[in-house]
């Protein structure tokens, strides 16, 4: 066949699909390619969703097409339908004769704010064998979901004079899936700490609640992570940050003059039963060092480490006359100043617990149950421009500080190292190269880890004081 046969078959079969088509509309029944009238044409009547450009279609839509006449039932498979958003669609069909409607289930939910494509093809037939002339294709779009907001906080952002009591809450734009508002998608810290907190979900509401009160006068920051999701499975577009600060507790100082360390006040270091310096040139100034029960032979490693304008005492020392009766009044002294820090209750006690590092402390009374860190940051001691004001730390067992990048005790507002003291009911350690400020009176022994410093004293009632390497105490 040549290339003028080929063109003019092509332009014939051309004109007569256009002539059935014609015909077909103008007969109001199928036209075969004989032109030869042969019943109605099944064509697709209606559907759901309807073809339209509104953004309005759920992404649960099962879409149905609807036709004019008994259709044949196996011809209407995933040959003849389509549906197309970014990708073509996997689903599964189903046709009601009683109806005539074919229904299309996608697998999983439609793509939200996305434009669909369905399509019949004509390869569909009805009962009698006839042929759709047409493919009918719809468009139809989905949904765009709301993306959830936080409406609303207490407190709010940037608010101040906050309750030392308060249930921190986050009111959401719609309802969320409660097992999303956990512990680990809304979360409340100090200084970077996390605040340990119970976390619930009634209504739109997320609530707060911390497991001991706020610190007065800290800033502190709560979050709403992304991990929060709606019930229409949404995120919230980023992660929500607020911040607040609690009310200024006046708290009434302690009378520094009230605290008497009586003879035990002349030692940087007084022991029960040992005193070492192991490596490094040490030095204890303006103050003296002692033992008690503990004799001369129980103190190391003096020299290297020496002693500015004070001196060395042990209880076996012969000189200077009555210096054992000394130390054994100083023990005393230690013991009852002990007894007074671990039962002062006025003002009444604030309960902490765990790592202070970071935190900034008005003067008064801090009690802990447990041990004790000062690890993630430094500890501030502000005496909010009283030079007199008294810090006292009551802790119940291990002291510990950690040197470095944080761990550091800092005194502000006037705050004065001789008014600072750490009644320690076990053991307390001083990390590696830790600023220290106060005094330290542990029931049984202390450790200054290497190149630590303390403007205070080391005073342990029953065990050792260990100087690591290169330690400084001075007189506060």
């Amino acid at each position: 066949m040549n290339n003028k046969m080929k063109i003019k078959t092509r332009k014939e079969l051309w004109l007569k699909s256009i002539l059935v088509m014609l015909l077909s509309i103008f007969i109001g029944g199928c036209i075969d390619e004989n032109i030869e009238v042969i019943g109605e044409c099944p064509v697709v009547i209606s559907t759901d969703p309807a073809n339209s450009t509104d953004r309005n279609v759920p992404l649960s839509q099962v879409v149905n097409a609807t036709f004019n006449t008994d259709m044949d039932p196996t011809t209407l498979t995933a040959d003849s339908f389509r549906l197309m958003g970014s990708a073509a669609v996997a689903g599964s069909f189903s046709f009601d004769e009683g109806t005539r409607t074919l229904s299309f289930e996608s697998n999983e939910p439609l793509e939200e704010n996305t434009n669909y494509t369905a399509t019949v093809f004509r390869t569909v037939k009805d009962v009698t064998g006839n042929l759709m002339q047409e493919d009918f294709v719809w468009t139809f779009n989905t949904v765009l979901l709301p993306v959830p907001t936080i409406e609303l906080t207490t407190p709010r952002n940037m608010e101040t004079n906050v309750a030392l009591n308060q249930v921190i809450t986050a009111d959401f734009s719609e309802a969320m899936q409660a097992s999303t508002i956990t512990e680990t998608s809304f979360l409340v810290s100090l200084n970077d700490n996390p605040v340990a907190g119970n976390v619930t979900y009634t209504g739109l509401r997320a609530s707060f609640t911390p497991d001991s009160p706020l610190l007065a006068g800290n800033t502190y920051s709560a979050t709403i992570t992304t991990a929060a999701t709606s019930m229409l499975d949404k995120s919230l577009a980023s992660n929500f940050l607020w911040s607040f600060t609690t009310i200024p507790v006046v708290i009434p100082p302690v009378e520094a003059s009230s605290i008497d360390l009586g003879e035990a006040e002349e030692f940087g270091i007084l022991a029960g039963v040992g005193i070492s310096n192991n490596a490094g040139f040490s030095e204890i100034r303006n103050l003296s060092v002692g033992i008690s029960p503990g004799v001369r032979s129980s103190i190391t490693g003096f020299p290297p480490a020496i002693v500015i304008n004070g001196f060395i005492h042990a209880s076996d020392d012969p000189l200077p006359t009555g210096i054992a009766a000394r130390l054994v009044q100083a023990k005393q002294d230690l013991t009852d100043a002990y007894l007074f820090l671990e039962g002062a209750s006025s003002p009444a006690p604030v309960t902490v617990s765990g790592d202070q590092g970071g935190l900034t402390l008005a003067p008064g009374i801090y009690k802990s149950t447990s041990t004790l860190l000062i690890q993630a940051g430094d500890l501030t001691l502000d005496a909010q421009g009283n030079p007199d004001a008294v810090f006292i730390f009551q802790i119940a067992s291990d002291f510990t500080t950690v040197g470095g990048a944080g761990g550091n005790v800092i005194l502000t507002g006037g705050a004065q190292a001789k008014n600072v003291y750490w009644q320690t009911g076990s053991s307390a350690t001083i990390g590696d190269n830790t600023s220290f400020q106060g005094n330290v009176l542990a029931l049984t022994s202390i450790t200054m880890n290497s190149g630590a410093t303390a403007v205070g004293r080391m005073l342990a009632r029953n065990g050792s004081v260990v100087l690591t390497n290169t330690n400084i105490i001075e007189r506060p």
